[in-house]
C-alpha cells in the first residue's frame, strides 16, 4: 500500500492479511484528505483512527501535515504491522491496543477528526458513534456500506465509491 500525498508521498507501508483487515484504497483515501483539506487546515489538527487496521490512515494524516495522530487496533498482528509501519517513518502517534468502543468512552482529549471504519457488518456504527460524542471537536468520517443512523451529527458531505460510502459529519452543537 502506497501513501498518496504529502511528506512521505509514494512510500510504501506493510498492510495485515485480507482476512485480517480491509485497507481503504488509495483513490478514497486520497477523496477523503482532499475533501477534509477543503474543510479544514491540518496543521495543529489531531487524527483519531479508531479501528486501524495498517495504520495507513494515521500516516496519511501526518504525511499532510497533522500535529498528532492515535490509532486503535484490537488485533494484536495488525498491531504489529501498524507499530512497524510508524516505525519506518520515524512517527511517533500513539497506537493503542484494545477495544475502540471502550478506549474511546474512556478518552479525555478531543480530536479534529475522527476515523470510523469498522468491519463492514459489524453492526457497531451507531455505537462507535456514541462513544466519540464527547471527544470528537470537528469532522467525523465513516467508511461503510450499510445504512448508518447519525442522530445527533449533521451531515457534512456523503460520496459513494462501489459499493461503500465515505461520510462526513459534525458535532450538533
Amino acid at each position: 500500500m502506497i501513501i498518496t500525498s504529502g511528506k512521505y508521498k509514494g512510500q510504501k507501508i506493510a498492510v495485515p492479511d485480507e482476512k485480517i483487515t480491509r485497507p481503504t484504497l488509495s483513490k478514497v483515501r486520497m477523496s477523503i484528505f482532499n475533501t477534509l483539506q477543503s474543510i479544514l487546515d491540518f496543521e495543529n489538527k489531531t487524527f483519531l483512527d479508531m479501528y486501524a487496521g495498517s495504520g495507513i490512515m494515521g500516516i496519511e494524516a501526518l504525511s499532510r501535515g497533522f500535529q498528532n495522530a492515535v490509532a486503535i487496533e484490537k488485533n494484536p498482528k495488525a498491531a504489529y504491522i501498524i507499530k512497524n509501519n510508524f516505525k519506518k517513518f520515524n512517527l511517533s502517534p500513539t497506537l493503542i491496543i484494545g477495544d475502540s468502543l471502550k478506549i474511546t468512552e474512556k478518552m479525555n482529549e478531543n480530536f479534529d477528526v475522527i476515523y470510523i471504519d469498522p468491519p463492514y457488518y459489524s453492526g457497531i456504527y451507531e455505537q462507535s458513534l456514541e462513544a466519540v460524542k464527547n471527544i470528537a471537536s470537528n469532522i467525523i468520517i465513516l467508511e461503510h456500506v450499510t445504512d448508518v443512523n447519525y442522530t445527533g451529527y449533521n451531515l457534512i458531505k456523503q460520496k459513494k465509491y462501489g459499493d461503500k460510502f465515505i461520510t462526513f459529519l459534525s458535532v450538533v452543537i
